[in-house]
């Protein structure tokens, strides 16, 4: 007899239709899977069986075959252990389920005594049934409210086996989830950091805001135990808030990699991702053999810190490229690609030498000429190239340090970033654009406009700096938000010369 459920495979960020098949007919007692099954799905004959019995359920002793189709499409994972495990109860069964299942998706993966623990990829899963048309979708009760993000779609949390099959069977129905409150209403969550307890560091606050304002990238370079790292930490107080758009860009990204909290299933704070410098490429970029999001694609809306960034072996910073120029990352393989997003600011922190005093003027520095070469030659030109704000961050004094005196609260700098961001909203409305970074140079030419003055000063920039292209148009975007925290609707000479002050040390001492 045959019998067929449907179920989904998550590829990247999406998901697909997979029909489970199962067959049982006369031979010896044997279980065969089929369909391009990874280790994961070979295994859940095991666990099937386990459950099937356990739950007190007969479970056939003639030769089953499970189909797992398109073929051609690799499944991983124990997402499938529900639906071979009722396809198989529907094959051997002479009884009908109380309602037709052909509407219906289902997922989760099975413990041996029948229980569903949860899974990965539910809210692609969940979005991809809403399109394709599908009414009802059985999950773990775990992942119900992950799945309770997604509108028009009955959602049914299932605890065990017997649950599921009362309800197929009868007598017992479940009921479908209650959606109550509003998902995506705005939490006032208090920063670790706040601005106005670090003390000194004016312009690299005022270069934090300005990068946060207009999801732009920055470098700090300052000796050891100047504020570096706690500044960074500080960025997501003064982030703007993310549009409901962007909750869920983010909450499919870390569903996809199993990382989103089952108490609270929804990144409603920009993501802050800080990486160690043994992170390898795979981990950064992403990838694996079913590839995976990496730390650029789950810092996307957000901030990728990486601290010490010297310390980051170079062939996997210049990984970064792509994703710093293109907002997106794409990793291929033998079997096909797969995009994954990465639209996020990348803040990074370095000392100038190894000693980290080349640049103090009260500590002498003790590394030789070549020393500090080889240290700043571990970040490459084209990398450097893509970062739109170098800030000095240079020892604090005492006077300062042991000063009462608060400075600026990361609220009120929020305030003006919101602002701001509220202005590029309203200019892009009509792009797929939704922060000043993203301009592309047809953009730029359309929205960043300077007079003859403005013309001069970018002139004798780019020619007594030696700019790249690239480096052109990144001052002018640059320029555009400082206009836009300004509240003008032109850029200024103004705004231009400070998106000019904060190129790198080594191009402004060209002038």
């Amino acid at each position: 007899m045959l019998s067929k459920t449907k179920s989904c495979a998550v590829i990247g960020l999406d998901a697909q239709l997979v029909e489970i098949e199962v067959d049982v007919s006369a031979g010896l007692g044997s279980t065969v899977v089929v369909g391009l099954p990874d280790a994961a799905v070979q295994e859940a004959k095991e666990r099937v069986r386990s459950a099937i019995k356990n739950s007190g359920v007969h479970f056939p002793t003639s030769r089953l075959t499970i189909n797992l189709a398109p073929a051609d499409i690799k499944k991983e994972g124990p997402i499938y252990d529900l639906p071979i495990a009722l396809g198989t109860i529907l094959a051997t069964s002479r009884q009908k389920p109380i309602e037709i299942i052909d509407d219906s998706l289902f997922v989760g993966e099975l413990s041996l005594d029948g229980r569903l623990r949860p899974t990965h990829g539910i809210l692609p899963i969940s979005i991809f049934a809403r399109q394709k048309g599908f009414k009802k979708i059985f999950l773990p009760k775990a992942n119900a409210q992950e799945a309770a993000l997604v509108d028009n779609l009955e959602i049914f949390p299932v605890e065990n086996l017997n649950q599921l099959l009362s309800h197929l069977f009868g007598p017992t129905l479940i009921s479908p989830l209650k959606k109550t409150g509003d998902f995506f209403s705005k939490e006032n969550i208090l920063p670790e950091y706040d601005m106005a307890y670090i003390k000194g560091q004016e312009n690299a606050k005022r270069a934090l805001e300005i990068a946060a304002a207009g999801s732009h990238n920055v470098l700090m370079s300052g000796p050891p135990g100047s504020g570096k790292t706690m500044l960074a930490k500080a960025i997501p107080g003064i982030l703007p808030k993310m549009t409901k758009e962007e909750i869920l860009e983010v909450t499919k990204i870390y569903s996809v990699a199993g990382i989103l909290p089952q108490e609270n299933p929804l990144i409603k704070q920009r993501p802050f991702r800080s990486p160690h410098h043994s992170a390898s490429a795979i981990a950064l970029i992403g990838g694996g053999q079913f590839p995976r999001p990496g730390e650029v694609s789950l810092s996307h809306r957000g901030i990728l810190f990486l601290d010490e960034l010297p310390e980051f072996p170079r062939h996997v910073l210049e990984n970064l490229r792509q994703p710093l120029e293109n907002g997106a990352v794409t990793i291929s393989r033998a079997q096909g690609s797969l995009t994954f997003p990465a639209n996020f600011s990348l803040i990074a922190s370095m000392n100038p030498c190894p000693c980290g005093f080349l640049t103090d003027p009260e500590k002498e520095c003790r590394c030789s000429p070549s020393q500090i070469i080889n240290y700043q030659k571990r970040i490459s030109g084209p990398l450097l190239d893509r970062i739109d704000l170098c800030v000095e961050v240079p020892r604090v004094k005492f006077e300062k340090l042991s000063s009462e005196k608060v400075s600026e609260s990361s609220d009120d700098i929020q305030k003006r970033v919101q602002e701001a961001r509220k202005i590029q909203e309203k200019r892009f409305k009509k792009l797929k654009i939704s922060a000043n970074a993203e301009m592309n140079p047809q953009v730029i030419k359309d929205f960043c406009q300077i007079d003859n003055k403005g013309q001069e000063i970018l002139k004798n920039a780019v020619n007594q700096l030696l700019l790249s292209a690239r480096a052109y148009h990144r001052i002018l975007k640059l320029a555009r938000t400082i206009a836009d925290l300004s509240k003008e609707e032109n850029i200024q000479v103004q705004h231009l010369a400070e998106a000019i002050q904060y190129r790198r040390k080594e191009e402004r001492d060209g002038m």
